[in-house]
């Protein structure tokens, strides 16, 4: 609705100050021109909103202006009481203070909303952490939390992946909780906060890049990671009832890129796996639903471990490797 929207432009200046017609039409998926007759009501209702021209224009409020127009509705209300995370805000070192937040905006609510955002609080519960996965180590993510909104480097020992243990000076742009695990970005490279064995803020302060933005950078450095992680190819055939599997079999990354492929059954196709050691694992799964053709050696050690399952079932004794 047109009311919402005018609301929507107010409460971007407000908060983010001069935006370009194109960065606000962006932001609330309308065209530029919309955009254009929205200031303009806004103008005509008494809203003290200028435009400058130039490359370095755009709209803003006068300075100092501030609306009222802040109050909650219903379903921002619920939503807020959705979002709170107490596992990570400990993590953080802000479990008090968040449990506060949430009393004062408890109180400051009108009574019927009170009411529905306690009820929201009794009957949803988010649990981030992934299944049958054990805590990681965060001892050193509250410090990295202060170094992001102080913009100050930090120098730590890092163990990256093959137990290599390095030494880096970081600039630590944000923080990411994906699937129960705590992740930081820095200087361009991302890391996982349980591999920091030791970390130390500097008085270095750094700039922050004007144009970073985490959303954008993670879900691009997801897909990347995936793509590398899955790299191998191995060739297989599958049957209807296989290609159906792969749905809760495999992780999202390969079900996703057997779905892009939409192999029909039995047509060969290049199976997305890490390594040929993991291709081993994820082809048992699916049992007679699947057959390997290449590579050859994978193909073999599928037919020894088949056989010697068959051996064990007909009461021959374990082989030695399965022993």
């Amino acid at each position: 609705m047109k009311s919402s929207r005018l609301m929507q432009v107010l409460l971007l200046l407000q908060s983010r100050g001069r935006m370009t017609a194109d960065e606000l039409a962006a932001e609330l998926e309308v065209s530029p021109r919309t955009i254009y007759r929205d200031i303009d009501s806004l103008s005509a209702a008494g809203i003290p909103v200028y435009g400058d021209r130039g490359p370095a224009g755009g709209y803003r409020l006068v300075d100092g202006y501030r609306t009222r127009l802040t109050g909650l509705t219903s379903g921002e209300a619920q939503s807020l009481f959705l979002a709170g995370l107490p596992g990570p805000a400990a993590d953080l070192g802000l479990a008090e203070f968040a449990a506060a937040a949430q009393l004062k905006l408890l109180a400051a609510l009108p009574t019927e909303l009170r009411d529905k955002a306690e009820r929201i609080r009794q009957r949803f519960h988010l649990d981030t952490p992934s299944w049958f996965r054990g805590d990681e180590p965060t001892e050193h993510l509250a410090t990295i939390a202060d170094a992001v909104w102080e913009q100050r480097s930090v120098r730590m020992t890092y163990r990256r992946w093959g137990d290599e243990v390095v030494e880096r000076e970081v600039d630590p742009y944000g923080l990411v909780l994906k699937a129960g695990t705590w992740y930081f970005v820095g200087s361009g490279r991302t890391y996982r906060v349980s591999r920091v064995l030791d970390l130390q803020p500097t008085a270095a302060a750094f700039d922050r890049p004007a144009d970073f933005d985490l959303a954008r950078y993670w879900e691009e450095w997801s897909e990347q990671f995936e793509a590398r992680m899955y790299g191998e190819r191995v060739t297989v055939r599958m049957t209807r009832s296989g290609l159906a599997k792969t749905r809760y079999l495999l992780s999202g990354h390969q079900a996703r890129v057997i779905r892009e492929l939409a192999p029909e059954p039995g047509e060969e196709f290049g199976f997305p796996t890490e390594s040929t050691r993991h291709a081993v694992a994820d082809l048992l799964k699916f049992g007679a639903d699947v057959e390997v053709l290449e590579p050859a050696e994978l193909r073999a050690e599928l037919i020894d471990i088949v056989k010697a399952v068959r051996d064990v079932y007909n009461g021959a004794k374990l082989p030695t490797w399965f022993r």
